[in-house]
């Protein structure tokens, strides 16, 4: 499965690898990798095998899972999806609380002491994944964990999770893919490499010479 999610989020563009052309990041950071996940929403039978692979790793993580909240943006569409599949009640985490009406963070039904699972498009460093989990938290929730759809495998993002004691499943991931990536040409061997030293310190740039 991982693989094959793999295979799918390369084909389609969600995620692109251009380390000779690396982008910029909000930060400043300079990545040879981008992810816009949203792009799977766009390809119906890459969006049917994603979302049957988050309701399929929720039913087999957290079988105790009684409702699933999505991350604000761009975990909304799939946490729906995979919340459809499932049969299970669905509900987002705003970003902020609203300004206006009720003054909400979080929308949809949620009980103090109801099992949930957070479902995000990608972890990185972890730290909006982790803020929704907090804010869930602070409702009285049982966050279970999170699920995603991809991951970077990148230190301070799982030591983040460590911390803060929870568990995230991911469909694929930064290692896998970049193998994959070589395997199917989409780029030359020699990249993996610089790749992988991008994965282990995103702010030394030496990869990229």
């Amino acid at each position: 499965m991982e693989r094959g999610i793999a295979k799918d989020l390369l084909s389609i563009g969600a995620v692109f690898l251009r380390p000779n052309e690396p982008f910029t990041w909000a930060s400043g950071i300079k990545s040879p990798i981008y992810c816009d996940n949203r792009l799977i929403l766009s390809e119906p039978q890459v969006r049917d095998r994603v979302e049957q692979a988050l309701a399929d790793a929720i039913r087999k993580n957290y079988p105790e899972c009684e409702a699933v909240f999505g991350t604000s943006t761009a975990g909304i569409a799939h946490a729906a999806l995979a919340a459809d599949i499932l049969g299970l009640p669905m509900g987002y985490v705003r970003s902020g609380a609203k300004d206006h009406g009720r003054a909400k963070q979080i929308e949809g039904k949620l009980k103090p002491g109801d099992k949930v699972v957070v479902v995000e498009d990608l972890v990185s460093t972890a730290g909006s994944v982790l803020e929704v989990v907090e804010t869930l938290r602070n409702a009285k929730a049982n966050v279970l964990g999170i699920v995603s759809i991809f991951t970077y495998n990148m230190k301070k993002g799982l030591e983040r999770l460590a911390a803060a004691g929870v568990k995230n499943v991911s469909l694929t991931n930064f290692d896998l893919l970049i193998k994959v990536a070589a395997e199917e040409g989409y780029i030359p061997e020699e990249d993996v490499e610089r790749l992988i030293a991008f994965r282990d310190n995103p702010s030394d740039e030496s990869w990229m010479r």
